[in-house]
């Protein structure tokens, strides 16, 4: 592992560093010191700093998973399908792709995703459900419509679903009471740091991913990570985090580039461990998930960090840093050093208070569904709302963008959020990088409602300067949640409209587009941006 930085910045950061090591910050948390985050956060830290050893706890997984993955290919099962949100389906995507394994992944709840999903192959797939839980409501409903479409095709379903959840869970007593098969995960260990935990390793396991090395990899990270020295990288990248000044001030926000040969995708796990780690009470680092080519890149904002991160040394895109380190070590760092920034920034790295907010709203427009608000408008095949943006007089798709983009201050971020099927192959990172050339700030993107599990704690939590565009898509062929009085149409929708509803109330603007021909719709909204000033 190294963390690869500019002279300048080390000769800054030695102060910070020099602290850390007297206050043996490294040491103390392989110890699972949970005093180091202050005393409002110890109730939390207390019970959730099983990360530390989850490399070497998670060993005793290792024949249980092997002996399912055999017995499942000996039923001539090709199609592992991971039903999970966030911390439970983000690193396994990671970790597959790393080794070039076959995963699918279902962290949606788009009625044309979830349906196509469910139909393919069915007679062929396995499927993993992981909650800690098991009252997440986008995985509570996944597992129904497998359930009812396993029993539809005269399949088993207790020979084709298992469980990944906490002991003791609402969601293990379920299961066990049904017959179906249950890994335990450790309790604690938070979702975002369970990357080396069952979260992580039972569907990469089954999926065909060996996770013995990835488990040794970790083991001597770990011990590398634990000691007191300026030389640790996992206090190096803490403090890069945490603390990086610049002539123009403060640089809160960090842009991660993914060596797409060695780390695929690895950026988008980093994401959620730093924004919902450290987006709370005002304040926090707020990830970006950049490309070899994002604009962020070349545009030298004052206020951005930039990293790449990639396996070996020989990948660099046109950041200022690179950190370098396998998977597996690649994982315990970023934990690490995370948990060190969160120190650093006066922040409890464990807890994620402002998530259960959009999940009450989201229930509350559930159980309101006929309450639901019209559009302020219809523009051609585009349906426009807005929450915290005043849109009177607006009559068009061109005025209600042009007077969200003005929102957009010199130390504002736009974040765009799609509640779409991730299948559909639009361009998204063209629209993302589009608007940041445009308005020379940093945009995130995020799919809904995955991101409600991970970044959409900064969003709330974080510094009050987010400005949110939001894409949904008119429901054609929706699909009925079996044993619940709502469609996944209908889920996606309020999931949609109760973080508007959350981020609005905390002050900030979110303009709402419905698609009616999601492709071509979405090229308009691309065309219109392209030409506005």
């Amino acid at each position: 592992m190294r963390v690869n930085i500019p002279v300048a910045w080390l000769d800054e950061i030695q102060p910070i560093l020099q602290d850390l090591v007297a206050d043996k910050v490294a040491s103390r948390i392989s110890q699972k010191d949970f005093t180091l985050w202050g005393e409002d956060a110890e109730s939390e830290s207390k019970i959730r700093l099983g990360w530390v050893s989850s490399a070497t706890d998670s060993i005793a997984l290792i024949p249980q998973i092997t002996k399912v993955r055999e017995e499942l290919a000996s039923k001539g099962i090709t199609r592992i399908v991971l039903c999970g949100m966030g911390g439970s389906s983000l690193a396994p995507e990671v970790i597959t792709k790393r080794y070039g394994v076959d995963l699918v992944v279902l962290d949606s709840t788009a009625p044309d995703q979830v349906g196509q999903v469910v139909r393919e192959q069915l007679e062929n797939t396995a499927v993993v459900v992981s909650s800690k839980s098991g009252s997440t409501v986008e995985t509570d409903s996944q597992k129904r419509i497998f359930e009812e479409a396993f029993t539809s095709a005269g399949i088993d379903k207790t020979e084709r679903i298992i469980i990944v959840t906490d002991p003791g869970s609402p969601m293990e007593q379920a299961a066990l009471a049904d017959g179906y098969r249950v890994f335990n995960a450790d309790p604690t260990v938070g979702g975002r740091y369970s990357a080396l935990t069952a979260f992580g390793l039972v569907p990469s396991g089954l999926a065909g991913v060996a996770i013995d090395e990835l488990l040794i990899q970790a083991q001597a990270a770990a011990t590398e990570l634990s000691i007191d020295s300026t030389e640790n990288p996992g206090l190096i990248l803490g403090a890069v985090l945490a603390r990086l000044g610049s002539p123009s001030g403060y640089r809160d926000k960090v842009g991660i580039v993914s060596d797409s040969q060695t780390l695929p995708d690895f950026a988008d796990w980093a994401e959620q461990l730093i924004a919902e780690s450290t987006g709370k009470e005002e304040k926090g680092i707020l990830p970006i998930v950049l490309q070899a080519e994002s604009f962020e890149l070349s545009a030298e904002l004052s206020d951005v960090v930039l990293v790449s991160v990639s396996e070996n040394e020989s990948f660099r895109a046109a950041t200022e840093a690179l950190v370098t380190g396998t998977i597996a070590e690649q994982f315990l760092l970023w934990e690490y050093a995370t948990a060190v920034a969160s120190r650093l920034i006066q922040v409890n790295p464990f807890d994620q208070p402002d998530v259960e907010s959009a999940k009450i709203a989201a229930r509350g427009m559930l159980a309101e569904k006929s309450k639901s608000k019209p559009p302020l408008f219809t523009d051609g095949g585009v349906m426009v709302l807005a929450e915290g943006l005043n849109l009177e007089g607006s009559t068009t798709l061109e005025q209600a963008l042009e007077l969200l983009l003005s929102q957009v201050g010199e130390q504002s971020y736009v974040a765009v959020h799609a509640y779409l099927n991730r299948e559909a192959q639009l361009p998204l990172e063209k629209l993302r990088n589009l608007l940041a050339e445009k308005l020379a700030r940093p945009v995130t993107f995020g799919w809904g409602p995955r991101f409600l599990h991970s970044t959409g704690q900064y969003h709330k939590g974080g510094p009050r300067t987010g400005v949110y565009l939001q894409l949904t898509s008119q429901t054609e062929n929706d699909i009925s949640v079996p044993g619940r009085e709502f469609s996944f149409g209908e889920l996606i929708t309020s999931q949609a409209a109760g973080d508007a509803k959350v981020l609005a109330d905390l002050g900030r603007p979110v303009l709402t587009l419905v698609l009616g021909d999601v492709q071509k719709d979405f090229d308009r909204v691309i065309s219109i941006i392209e030409g506005s000033k």
